[in-house]
């Protein structure tokens, strides 16, 4: 069954959109923190979140024990290590492990409009060329 929602019903159900456009323009003018990660909220729903981030630099590794993560990447390109083994693992808040890198792990290239998803209790790092950078969407929900 197909089913049409006109825009003004959508609008009413609170819906929202957020073009790239939008996005990249907010994103360049947010200072990165540290670790040249750029990060705009989008909301925060029932079971889910939604953000966009921009990394210069390669990431931490990390873990989130209730979280499933969603991306769409929008521009760039990154090695995205999953699995393995987080080497110097600490719980840096409810449910989220971070270190400096992962053991064992398989490798992979992502770029310009790859869908990764990445269960909870998974380990994930993106690795970054020197001067590279990586654009993504961000959906994180609630594992089950």
């Amino acid at each position: 069954m197909l089913l049409w929602v006109s825009a003004a019903n959508l609008w009413a159900a609170g819906a929202s959109v957020t073009t790239m456009k939008d996005a990249e323009a907010k994103l360049a003018a947010t200072k990165g923190d540290e670790h040249k990660i750029a990060q705009i909220p989008l909301g925060h729903f029932t079971g889910y979140s939604m953000t966009v981030t921009k990394r210069q630099a390669s990431g931490v590794a990390e873990l989130h024990k209730t979280q499933n993560d969603v991306f769409v990447v929008e521009s760039g390109e990154a090695t995205l290590v999953t699995g393995g083994t987080i080497v110097g693992a600490k719980t840096t808040a409810p449910g989220e492990v971070r270190g400096s890198s992962i053991a064992g792990g398989e490798r992979r290239k992502i770029g310009q409009g790859d869908f990764v998803h990445i269960p909870a209790n998974i380990p994930h790092q993106f690795l970054l060329d020197a001067g590279g950078q990586i654009t993504y969407a961000v959906v994180k929900t609630a594992a089950r």
